[in-house]
């Protein structure tokens, strides 16, 4: 089957500048091909030069614009795999409202914090009944004990997206402008957190407040799980996302088939996201990031939108070789 080499382009500009380097079959000193047609993925950023893409790919995965279209808002993909390599997108550098996605970063600079020593997993942060917010289940369901465990918490607000658990964090790590800063310190220029929960969200037309892009959130989940967090943070953190319920009709329900995943959804009512550490069946793991702003579709529909949109993105990137060419 002929394959393709393909560089990285903006999605406005695929069409015209996506330049097929010589297979791997062909003589090394050949001339590079003309533009090759990439059928309905024009509008998906390809797979970056160190992997081989066949045309069956191309042609069996849907174009993210015909999914967006078909919400009545505006979706955001971003993959990124274990280098780091940005490997394919689709308004990859818009704003998205984070929603609940903001608690995986603050999962993983708990975690982080306490490996560095700030304060011990174990210590317990109290709590009473104005700390509870209307979506708190497990904070509720310990208000009598009055306080909870950093790691209960952690563990709550990535599981069941507890939203006080999260606010609870938060004052741990400087408040939202302190996980701002934990979120630069770990190479993301973008992503910011400006208030707690349930204000962050608003999602007001043209706030960049507690926003982010999907390249960025995948770029940083990717250094946090693959480069940042020691082996054991890292582990438990993939522990609290694969047991995660908040995900099953999203990334999840797209997977194709031998691939596994855990994920960090958010949902603010006008908008529906899912954050995803997904796993082939050869053991190689990616960043997912999946953003719908504004869609006019009801909840399930949206839900479904975002798990067509991993189908396609890890359907082609299943299908894709290494080159070789790093």
């Amino acid at each position: 089957m002929k394959q393709l080499t393909i560089a990285f382009a903006a999605p406005c500009l695929l069409a015209a500048s996506l330049l097929a380097a010589p297979s791997l079959a062909a003589d090394k000193k050949a001339p590079p091909r003309e533009p090759v047609p990439t059928g309905r993925l024009d509008s998906l950023m390809p797979a970056a030069p160190r992997y081989l893409v066949p045309q069956s790919a191309l042609a069996d995965a849907r174009n993210p614009a015909e999914i967006e279209k078909e919400t009545g808002g505006r979706l955001g993909v971003a993959l990124v795999d274990k280098s780091g390599a940005l490997l394919l997108g689709f308004n990859r550098d818009e704003r998205f409202a984070m929603c609940s996605t903001f608690k995986a970063p603050l999962a993983a600079a708990v975690l982080i914090g306490a490996e560095g020593g700030k304060f011990g997993l174990e210590g317990t942060i109290p709590f009473g009944k104005d700390d509870i917010l209307d979506y708190a289940p497990v904070v509720k369901k310990n208000l009598k004990r009055g306080r909870m465990t950093m790691a209960e918490l952690a563990q709550a607000a990535v599981e069941v997206s507890d939203n006080s658990a999260a606010n609870l964090l938060l004052p741990m790590l400087g408040g939202p402008e302190g996980l701002t800063a934990f979120i630069r310190a770990h190479g993301d220029s973008v992503t910011r957190l400006d208030r707690n929960e349930p204000a962050l969200n608003e999602n007001a037309e043209g706030d960049e407040r507690d926003t982010t892009s999907p390249a960025a959130m995948a770029g940083l989940m990717g250094r946090l799980f693959f480069k940042d967090m020691q082996g054991d943070s890292a582990d438990r953190l993939r522990t609290w996302f694969n047991a995660s319920s908040t995900g099953d009709h999203r990334i999840k329900a797209g997977l194709p088939e031998g691939w596994t995943s855990g994920s960090k959804t958010g949902t603010c009512g006008t908008a529906y996201n899912d954050v995803a550490l997904v796993k082939s069946p050869a053991g190689d793991e990616y960043i997912l990031a999946v953003y719908l702003d504004r869609p006019t579709v009801d909840a399930k529909k949206a839900e479904a939108a975002i798990a067509e949109t991993a189908k396609a993105a890890l359907a082609f990137v299943a299908k894709a070789q290494k080159s070789g060419l790093e």
